[in-house]
């Protein structure tokens, strides 16, 4: 059983915070992503991506329930669809289908497809995608046989109900972490193979983003030494929250100045993505992964307390 981790953290002018660091219960997941919050059954979502599995982690209960999708065996997000509590958007290879699931049983079964993009495209699989806070679908593609570092065949989509699916960004390596910040307009997105975080001005009534700058910029001297950027979350002060794949790190970021804030260590390096979450909306819900014969405790789930940070519900999906 692993102990919680709690740290002392320096924040930026000169302010000592402490954050803990604790395993969630059986969480384990090969490839964990995509963590969602659900506001209404106080759960996080989130996918055992290679395994083509879903997992939900029940607050009240402080326990993790996991289910196979029948048939699939790529499972790269899942997004609650509104108004249907046993419905899910996920992404199954290159489409988007609907999975029907109580949260509870071990199996699930896909019910329709919603859309496919790159149908030619056997060699990609769609990876990470959000709602948007009008409930828009937002999520792209990545290169899944091959070196996706040098075959940047990916494409980042929007799609929304009564629409087309429709290609926002080309030229994509591996599509990964989104945000939006309504305060600011803003819309927040990463492409782990530019080893930066791009921010967009964002039209929350048409869903158009606009003016890429990069605010934050993960390269190092060598190219081996390159930090990988790859989930997203942001919280109710603008912060962006920037899971690095093999960093060991969240680093909590000012996307006005570029300036690291606090730099939040996990004991495994695979880090994939964060969500906040529980009842005041104040823990951090932290994915991990256990690639390339990575040793435990890689692939656990966490939660981080003792932030001092509040973020955003998961936006569920409109169908």
């Amino acid at each position: 059983m692993m102990l919680l981790i709690p740290v002392i953290a320096v924040c930026l002018f000169g302010l000592t915070m402490s954050y803990k660091v604790e395993p969630l219960p059986d969480s384990y997941a090969g490839l964990g992503e995509g963590p969602h919050w659900d506001v209404a059954r106080q759960s996080l979502y989130y996918v055992d991506l290679e395994a083509g599995s879903l997992l939900r982690y029940d607050y009240a209960q402080n326990k993790v329930y996991k289910t196979k999708i029948e048939g699939e065996t790529l499972a790269g997000f899942v997004l609650p669809v509104e108004g249907r509590p046993q419905e899910f958007a996920v992404g199954c290879g290159r489409r988007v289908v609907i999975v029907n699931w109580d949260g509870v049983s071990p199996s699930a079964k896909v019910v329709r497809t919603l859309f496919e993009v790159q149908p030619l495209m056997e060699k990609n699989r769609l990876n990470d995608a959000k709602v948007d806070p009008r409930g828009r679908f937002f999520g792209g593609t990545m290169r899944y046989i091959g070196d996706e570092f040098e075959f940047r065949h990916g494409e980042l989509y929007r799609w929304e109900a009564g629409g087309q699916v429709s290609v926002i960004k080309g030229d994509v390596g591996i599509s990964n972490g989104l945000a939006w910040d309504e305060k600011a307009k803003k819309f927040y997105y990463i492409d782990t193979t530019d080893y930066e975080v791009k921010s967009y001005d964002y039209d929350f009534e048409t869903g158009v983003a606009s003016n890429p700058k990069v605010i934050f910029n993960l390269r190092k001297n060598s190219p081996k030494d390159h930090l990988l950027p790859d989930g997203l979350t942001i919280d109710t002060e603008g912060n962006l929250y920037v899971a690095t794949f093999n960093g060991a790190t969240i680093y909590k970021v000012n996307p006005n100045t570029g300036k690291i804030l606090l730099e939040i260590k996990f004991p495994t390096k695979q880090i994939t993505s964060a969500a906040f979450g529980g009842p005041n909306l104040d823990i951090l819900y932290v994915t991990t992964a256990a690639k390339f014969d990575q040793p435990a405790p890689a692939g656990t789930t966490y939660k981080v307390t003792g932030l001092n940070a509040t973020g955003y519900p998961g936006v569920n999906l409109k169908v």
